[in-house]
């Protein structure tokens, strides 16, 4: 967003049009005719062009920040990047929790962890280099105890007792792979943070070799999604924990911690469990299977099996029909004898193309269930199995 079109909708008429625009508009609106209604009103091209923009932008955001999207505004980059409420209020929890009062958050984009800080009551000084960007933060904290300020993450005097870091990784649409390209540069960040109690958000596959041994690394799933990696240091890391997953859902948080370690394989049992990203990521998939009383299904896959049912927020279960060869045919001739219609495929630790599977396998029938393409002792299966 450049400085003109963010003039243009921090302006009375903008705001106002935007709220308007915004109520009429839904997924089926035709945007060639929205463009012509709004210009035929006497609105001018550029600012059709920003109000449209952004009210798409708000209806997306729902997805992530729910009720409040209604009042903020975006970017296609900062929304890409912000965290989701849910999850941000956990980090804002995290810090209440460690007695933190006031925290600074170095490079706040939008400003949603901002947002879930001022509203636990944190006092928040947010810091963000891109001009228009932190206009925008500063427009969404508006209504909060929080300051924002424009300049560089690292080089911005701020004095709060905690810091907050999510490192910008791209550069427009182009994403950065090398952490020394990220703004602010990741050694940078974990340098300021080994100083200074802070939490550092990092994308959930990060290459674990590039986090600092003397912290605190989570994993955090939320819904079916894996969403970040976040390092924890001083007094936010807690004594003991060097490993998390946390998963988050409309029910609350379930956590696993303790040391990587891998199941040793068994035998396939009634229940397949496919546990969370976050267990996968963490590498706690051994603390999962004693949770559960599982082994695994085969060396490095991520499954695990039991012969009993035990509800976690930590896996998805399975109850398992049964097994055969992963062999397409006689699949599709297994399907066609039990008449199911809709199949879920999953797959880890085998070659298939879901999407493609399914359309070959031409399905018929009221009868429903899911496959799981995968390894078992070793050999290749299929699983035939339904969701409790």
């Amino acid at each position: 967003m450049d400085a003109e079109e963010l003039r243009l909708l921090l302006s009375k008429d903008g705001l106002a049009l935007l709220e308007r625009t915004e109520a009429q508009l839904d997924d089926r609106s035709d945007v060639v005719r929205e463009v012509s209604r709004l210009r035929a009103d006497g609105h001018a091209p550029a600012l059709v062009a920003a109000v449209l923009s952004q009210a798409r932008l708000r209806r997306r955001a729902r997805a992530k920040f729910g009720e409040f999207a209604a009042g903020m505004l975006f970017t296609e980059a900062g929304l890409e990047q912000a965290t989701r409420l849910r999850v941000a209020a956990h980090h804002a929890g995290r810090m209440r929790r460690a007695g933190i009062v006031s925290v600074a958050d170095l490079g706040c984009g939008i400003g949603a962890d901002a947002l879930a800080f001022a509203t636990l009551g944190l006092e928040v000084t947010a810091v963000e280099r891109d001009e228009a960007t932190a206009a925008i933060a500063a427009f969404n904290l508006a209504a909060w105890h929080a300051t924002v300020l424009h300049g560089d993450a690292l080089e911005t005097p701020v004095d709060a007792e905690a810091l907050w870091f999510d490192p910008a990784r791209r550069d427009g649409a182009r994403r950065l792979n090398d952490p020394g390209d990220w703004s602010p540069a990741l050694d940078a960040v974990f340098a300021r943070a080994a100083a200074q109690p802070a939490g550092v958000k990092l994308a959930p596959g990060i290459d674990r070799a590039l986090l600092p041994a003397d912290a605190e690394h989570q994993w955090v799933t939320d819904g079916l999604e894996t969403v970040e990696a976040v390092v924890w240091t001083g007094a936010l890391a807690r004594p003991g924990v060097a490993r998390s997953a946390l998963v988050l859902s409309d029910e609350g948080a379930e956590e696993l911690t303790g040391e990587a370690s891998h199941p040793e394989p068994g035998e396939l049992g009634e229940w397949l469990y496919e546990p969370a990203g976050a267990v996968i990521r963490a590498e706690l998939i051994g603390a999962l299977a004693d949770r559960l009383g599982a082994t695994g299904v085969s060396d490095g896959i991520a499954y695990l099996s039991a012969d009993r049912h035990v509800e976690t927020p930590l896996a998805q279960a399975f109850r398992v029909r049964e097994t055969l060869p992963l062999d397409e045919r006689r699949i599709a001739q297994r399907l066609r004898e039990l008449g199911i219609g809709e199949l879920e495929i999953k797959k880890r630790g085998a070659d298939v193309d879901p999407a493609a599977l399914r359309k070959r396998l031409k399905l018929k029938g009221d009868g429903r269930a899911t496959l799981i393409a995968t390894r078992v002792g070793g050999r290749h299966r299929a699983i035939l199995a339904d969701r409790p």
